[in-house]
């Protein structure tokens, strides 16, 4: 809700990330990412943690290579310290999409706890 008492909807539901008691739209993290020179795809999910609940967890597709160290202080530049994603996961390919080009999150969050 916005000062003029607008309601606007940023992500769904179950792309909002609880750490700790923050909330964290995982678009807003993943157009940090994509804003890289290096990134070509990004997706931010929820990684389970026992401590906070949710921990941010990203899969990216880069077009040169970059180590998470660089990828981390780039987002701590612009993102608040408890948005930071705490951990990448580099993919050779592009990210797995349904039909409509729509990225399957769920397929992500799976290969997290396999």
């Amino acid at each position: 809700m916005d000062d003029q008492g607008y309601l606007r909807v940023i992500d769904r539901i179950k792309d909002v990330i609880n750490r700790g008691g923050y909330k964290i739209f995982a678009s807003e993290v993943e157009n940090v990412l994509l804003d890289h020179p290096s990134v070509v795809e990004a997706a931010v999910v929820a990684k389970p943690c026992p401590v906070l609940g949710e921990r941010v967890h990203a899969f990216v597709v880069l077009r040169h290579s970059v180590d998470d160290g660089e990828l981390t202080s780039y987002c701590a530049k612009v993102l608040s310290d408890y948005k930071v994603p705490e951990a990448f996961h580099f993919l050779e390919a592009t990210l797995p999409r349904n039909a409509n080009g729509k990225v399957l999150k769920r397929e992500l969050r799976e290969r997290l706890t396999a």
